[in-house]
């Protein structure tokens, strides 16, 4: 009697792209399948700035999540280059996944990027697309299934895909999905690694986190955040060294200034408290963390301030 062989599944790997509208819930699930930290979060709009890749390591494949800026109908430059990047970034992915609020009714710009991947799915054919409705710990099971429908209704996904990055319900799910979808292939980072994100992107996003929080509307457009530099403090006992780390806050006008200062300084301290406390442990070294807020008038507008800030 002969043995009978078992093939094994081939070994996947490749890119995801998480997309939608500002503020539905990308980079809090990007860092729920990752199972870290590596996209700042925020209950304001047009947090994310950057492609930020997080990766996700199985033993049956290696998946390199991006997360996008919120695609949007544009009213700035920055707001142009940010659909640009977005756009670009569809075209390079291997799936694509539309992420949709349970807790919100689709609305136009919902439709506005639902017309957008139809235009990129007709030009290049063949791109998985999976429907992501995301923060359904927010609704009862009627509301979820509800918001289901709509979504099977506003355009042909390849799988829709219930999930929650805040309490962890069915991300294991949409893992599995999503890899479904990659071809086979070696795993394209080194075990263990969780983002290719350099360290200083990685700073000026933690300081920037920290200082949208509670901020009034206006401010999350008009706030860039740069790492001015970073160096050893000389003299220091090599048995207590210490990182110089001074970051620079860019804002459009002298009133989102004292915005960001707050009272007596006491919003910039606080920022520099809980941000100071995250850059330590991504860099693994004690810090001192130096903060300054600088006017750089409509740089949204401006091409050579927007080339300047990195966008």
């Amino acid at each position: 009697m002969s043995d009978e062989s078992t093939e094994t599944a081939p070994f996947r790997s490749g890119f995801a792209c998480l997309v939608g509208r500002p503020n539905v819930g990308k980079s809090t699930l990007t860092n729920a399948l990752v199972g870290d930290k590596v996209a700042i979060t925020s209950n304001r709009p047009q947090t994310t700035r950057h492609t930020i890749r997080g990766i996700v390591h199985r033993p049956d494949a290696q998946l390199i999540l991006v997360d996008t800026p919120g695609l949007h109908r544009p009213r700035t430059l920055l707001g142009e280059r940010l659909n640009d990047l977005v756009r670009q970034t569809l075209l390079e992915v291997d799936v694509i996944g539309f992420c949709l609020p349970a807790d919100a009714r689709i609305g136009p710009g919902d439709r506005f990027i639902a017309e957008e991947l139809q235009h990129l799915r007709r030009g290049r054919k063949g791109t998985p697309l999976v429907a992501v409705v995301t923060k359904a710990d927010t609704v009862d099971r009627a509301a979820l299934t509800e918001q289901l429908l709509a979504v099977s209704r506003l355009l042909p996904a390849d799988d829709i895909v219930p999930t929650s990055g805040v309490d962890g319900y069915q991300v294991d799910v949409l893992a599995d999905v999503l890899v479904s979808h990659l071809p086979p292939g070696p795993a394209l980072y080194p075990d263990g690694e969780l983002t290719d994100e350099p360290e200083h992107v990685m700073i000026a996003e933690l300081v920037r986190e920290a200082a949208l929080e509670g901020v009034r509307e206006e401010l999350p457009h008009s706030l860039a955040v740069v790492l001015d530099e970073i160096e050893d403090r000389p003299g220091r006992h090599p048995d207590d060294p210490l990182l110089d780390v001074r970051v620079l806050l860019y804002v459009e006008r002298e009133s989102q200034k004292a915005i960001v200062i707050g009272r007596g300084g006491t919003r910039i301290r606080d920022v520099g408290i809980r941000s100071r406390r995250q850059i330590e442990a991504l860099l693994g070294r004690r810090i001192h963390l130096e903060l300054r807020v600088k006017v750089a008038k409509e740089w949204q507008r401006d091409p050579k301030q927007l080339r300047r800030l990195g966008f």
